[in-house]
């Protein structure tokens, strides 16, 4: 039984990994792959797992971790801050589109009770694939997003009622639906003030001590943990195992930790969450399907364009822009996950028949499956729907500067590019700059200054901003990971456009040039030649001179700028241990090996260290000959990674 059970599990990963290869090969996203892989798997096809509802838990708390992900772009301000859209243009959603359905519902035949179930499950979306969608597409901090997200908060909210509410339909006597809707929202109360209080107080300490012992298994473990720790608090609750891990993941969001932990939950999120959309595909009954398949397809064309308006309704009732409107419509208009656990349950309480719920999955699946293509075309259709006269003011400046010729291209519009932009100005030099910031792109609209909003690690961006005819592009931000996808972006546009990198460190200098930057400058060591500089100015030396070491530097690369020695005071984080570069001096015992060996049968190379210098008798060796036998109390000096330095003189000293 457990070799079957084991030859199932490889045989699903098999069809997840040959489906995900597959569908990135026809450029179709990994959700689709994970939903097909989920239907050949499912009882319908291959019957791997007669009973994919076993799964669920599990799958669930993939939507969990992601939740996690979503709480740390969020810190409770910025959440205060959206509280409009989440308690204004959410509740509109839900209330209108839960109403709606309800009445048709009822009118098809279905009894009342049931038909509000029905309603409310139509009027969720899918907070799995909008979510992660939106973040692969590195939209996940614009307007139309926050929109859709503020929505989808709200909706995570309204699934409790109606958890509470379907037990109760399937009762027989009196009860107070009033009485038990009040305890449940008390207790709602009192688990958020709980998690909030703990997040805030009790979070940042656990944390600050597990990043004390420096171990990485305990620091993945400890994220884990509250992650889940979270979502069964308020699951225990009777409230949504997601809203918990958000919660968790928003206390956390404003910590030093945040990309660290991120990063230690996105393998665990990923197969999770891979995991969860196979299971919707198990559930979609190919001869329902088929039987009822023109009118389920009609179903969820009716239900899709209605969803869509209703957001658009709701978002123009609070004064949101009409394209972000349509666009967060578009994005929502799907069925969501959640809608599974409650026609699950409603069946099996028997508030809804067999048939009825299989029906509502089977449009659930088919509306997921479009989602991905749509989320990737919203604005477009946004924009469509608004009308060619109504076009956002990036786009008409983007138009604006379509024929600019050898002009900078400004990635990134905060302080830094701001400050670029004006010297720039000065000396009659024409720039366009690209940012994501909404406020910014609009404040700066006002005052005249060109600049598009958008991803600069998009080529469609890139190309209307003109990069294949500018002289330069500027990456401003500091963020060497989406640094390296511009350069890659603009790489594929064009080789004749030079890229220059600003970072605040050198940890990324070559992984920056590897990706095809043309000059990266690092403000750390940039800081140190203008200090220097103004050192030997007053310390006599030639403005000449010093402006030719500059140059060299440059040149070098800094060559000479890398590395310090540490102390103990010196902080080694957890992201930068394998970042910074020590410079170490090792003393040469009359026992080290090296000892009688040339400099130059060290092989540095090899030992992937730098010599930075030879003391001998108590005086530094200049330009010491690589031929020269080491001796008996000499001192090597040498720069490197830590753990290569600490290797290279275990050789130096033990050989080996």
């Amino acid at each position: 039984m457990l070799g079957s059970g084991f030859v199932n599990i490889v045989v699903l990963m098999f069809l997840a990994v040959l489906c995900v290869a597959s569908f990135r090969r026809l450029h179709l996203p990994p959700i689709l792959a994970y939903l097909f892989a989920g239907i050949l798997a499912g009882p319908q096809v291959l019957t791997l797992f007669a009973h994919p509802e076993q799964m669920h838990l599990l799958a669930e708390i993939g939507i969990v971790f992601l939740l996690f992900s979503l709480g740390l772009e969020f810190s409770l301000p910025k959440l205060m801050a959206m509280r409009s859209l989440v308690f204004g243009v959410g509740a509109g959603q839900m209330i209108v589109t839960t109403s709606l359905f309800s009445v048709i519902a009822y009118a098809v035949g279905i009894e009342l009770d049931a038909a509000i179930i029905v309603g409310g499950m139509l009027a969720l979306s899918s907070t799995a694939i909008v979510i992660k969608q939106v973040t692969e597409m590195g939209l996940l901090n614009n307007r139309r997003s926050q929109l859709a997200v503020s929505v989808l908060l709200f909706q995570d909210l309204a699934v409790v009622p109606f958890l509470i509410a379907i037990p109760l339909l399937s009762k027989d006597g009196d009860f107070s639906v009033v009485k038990v809707l009040t305890e449940s929202l008390l207790k709602g109360v009192f688990v958020v003030a709980l998690l909030l209080s703990v997040g805030k107080w009790v979070l940042p300490w656990v944390f600050r001590e597990v990043a004390k012992s420096r171990t990485d298994e305990l620091f993945v473990l400890t994220t884990i943990l509250i992650a889940l720790l979270a979502a069964g608090l308020t699951y225990a609750f009777g409230l949504s195992m997601a809203l918990g891990a958000f919660l968790a993941g928003m206390m956390l969001g404003e910590s030093q930790y945040r990309y660290q932990l991120e990063a230690d939950i996105r393998p665990f999120r990923d197969i999770l969450m891979g995991l969860f959309f196979v299971t919707v595909g198990m559930q979609l009954d190919l001869n329902v399907l088929l039987n009822s398949g023109l009118w389920i397809t009609l179903g969820v064309v009716a239900l899709m364009v209605v969803k869509v308006v209703i957001v658009r309704f709701a978002a123009g009732m609070f004064r949101c822009d009409p394209v972000d409107g349509w666009s967060a419509g578009i994005k929502l208009c799907q069925i969501g996950e959640f809608s599974f656990v409650i026609a699950a349950l409603a069946t099996t309480h028997g508030v809804l028949s067999s048939e009825q719920s299989t029906v509502l999955v089977s449009m659930g699946v088919i509306s997921m499956a479009l989602t991905p293509f749509l989320i990737t075309r919203s604005l477009t259709l946004a924009k469509w729907l608004v009308g060619a006269k109504q076009l956002d003011a990036e786009m008409l400046n983007a138009k604006a500067h379509q024929e600019m010729q050898d002009h900078v291209l400004i990635a990134g519009f905060g302080r830094v590019g701001q400050s670029v932009a004006r010297m720039l100005k000065m000396e009659g030099i024409p720039f366009i700059a690209i940012d994501s910031d909404p406020v910014r792109v609009h404040e700066s609209h006002n005052a005249g200054e060109p600049v598009l909003f958008g991803d600069a690690s998009q080529r469609d961006v890139l190309t209307g901003a003109g990069v294949t005819r500018a002289k330069l592009v500027l990456v401003t931000f500091d963020q060497p990971d989406r640094a390296a996808q511009v350069i890659s972006a603009t790489r594929q546009l064009t080789e004749a456009t030079e890229v220059m990198v600003r970072t605040k460190r050198d940890y990324q200098l070559e992984a920056l040039y590897q990706a095809g930057a043309t000059q990266v400058v690092p403000e750390l060591q940039e800081g140190s030649l203008m200090l220097i500089s103004q050192v030997l100015h007053y310390a006599g030396v030639p403005m000449s001179r010093i402006l030719k070491r500059v140059r060299a530097e440059r040149k070098g690369r800094y060559d000479h700028l890398h590395g310090f020695y540490p102390g103990e005071t010196t902080e080694i984080s957890y992201g930068t241990e394998d970042k910074l570069e020590f410079i170490h001096a090792v003393v040469l015992n009359s026992h080290a090996a090296c000892i009688g060996k040339s400099l130059a049968e060290l092989e540095w190379k090899r030992l992937r260290v730098k010599l930075r210098g030879l003391r001998r008798d108590g005086t530094e060796v200049p330009n010491p000959d690589k031929t020269a036998t080491l001796q008996s109390g000499d001192v090597l000096v040498i720069a490197g990674k830590p753990r290569r330095v600490e290797r290279a003189e275990r050789f130096l000293l033990e050989g080996g």
